[in-house]
């Protein structure tokens, strides 16, 4: 699994532009997913270009939730390509253009083989779950629902190996004790004391940050 972070807080590198919201592209053997769009359309497709991931080459478009930090740059993504399978919550409604749209309800679920969602938790978000050769991979919006919930339901699908993505006032550091990947982006209020916790599990995160899970 190869993961790419094309919008966040911050930058990796000067080009790259960055911005409130989150958005990453996942690669595996059998897809490749954006996780998120960022709040801004043009920032979002500005680093993927430079980040050389052609719009055309995703194939799956998974949103966690409908604040506009996360689907600002859905549109402008659409319009680069139409032949995405989007997953979205049930609450967020009016996706056009996509050659297929998947309102997904608030249960756990198999999307599709290697595909696994925690569905709409407490009525606000989803979390995506993916196989990957150490575990399963929990990606993760902005964890407005209790991290307790959001990590029970993954670990219905398997052992959660990591967690990536934005992780707003989590503080119950304890339930991270298991996880051998650790990377906080965008919305993490308690990043210091994440990193104080878990020195040698966190990574950093930033636009232009690469990882190979």
């Amino acid at each position: 699994m190869k993961i790419t972070i094309v919008f966040d807080n911050t930058s990796a590198r000067e080009d790259l532009l960055a911005d409130w919201g989150f958005a990453c592209v996942i690669e595996t053997q059998n897809r490749k997913i954006l996780f998120d769009t960022g709040a801004d359309g043009r920032i979002l497709m500005h680093n993927l270009q430079l980040l050389n991931i052609e719009a055309r080459s995703i194939d799956t478009v998974f949103i966690s939730h409908n604040h506009f930090d996360h689907i600002g740059g859905l549109s402008a993504f659409l319009n680069a390509n139409e032949r995405v399978t989007v997953y979205v919550p049930r609450s967020l409604r009016g996706v056009r253009r996509a050659r297929k749209v998947v309102h997904v309800d608030d249960r756990p679920q198999k999307l599709a083989e290697d595909l696994f969602t925690t569905g709409e938790l407490g009525g606000i978000e989803q979390s995506l779950v993916l196989p990957s050769s150490k575990g399963m991979m929990l990606f993760v919006g902005c964890s407005h629902p209790p991290m307790s919930f959001i990590l029970q339901i993954a670990r219905q699908f398997g052992p959660v190996y990591g967690i990536l993505g934005g992780l707003h006032g989590f503080d119950q550091y304890e339930l991270f004790k298991d996880l051998q990947f650790i990377c906080p982006t965008h919305c993490t209020q308690h990043l210091t004391e994440i990193k104080e916790r878990f020195p040698t599990k966190v990574v950093q995160g930033g636009v232009g940050k690469v990882y190979e899970i």
